[in-house]
C-alpha cells in the first residue's frame, strides 16, 4: 500500500473534506490528472508517423483509457454526493 503512505497528507485533506470515500477518489483523480500531463506531454515527442499532429497510436490508448478512469471516479463521486444529500434531506 505505497500509495497510502505517498499521499498520505493529501488522504488525510481529502477524507476530512470529502469522507473516506470521496476523498480517495479525489486523491485518484490527482494521481490520473497528473498522468494525464506526463503523456500528454511525452505525446508532444513521440508523434504518429501517420498523422504528426496526434500522438503515437499507444499513448492515444493510455490517454484514452486515463480519460475513461477519471470520468468513471467522477460519476462515482457524484452519485455518492447525491446519496448523502438526499439521505441527509430525509432526515
Amino acid at each position: 500500500m505505497k500509495v497510502f503512505d505517498e499521499k498520505r497528507a493529501e488522504l488525510e485533506q481529502f477524507e476530512f473534506m470529502m469522507g473516506l470515500e470521496r476523498g480517495r477518489l479525489a486523491v485518484a483523480l490527482d494521481l490520473l490528472t497528473d498522468s494525464l500531463i506526463l503523456v500528454g506531454q511525452h505525446g508532444v515527442y513521440c508523434t504518429s508517423s501517420r498523422n504528426p499532429s496526434k500522438p503515437a497510436l499507444d499513448l492515444q490508448a493510455v490517454l484514452g483509457g486515463l480519460e475513461g478512469a477519471k470520468e468513471l471516479i467522477q460519476s462515482v463521486m457524484e452519485e455518492i454526493r447525491k446519496s448523502r444529500e438526499q439521505g441527509l434531506s430525509q432526515q
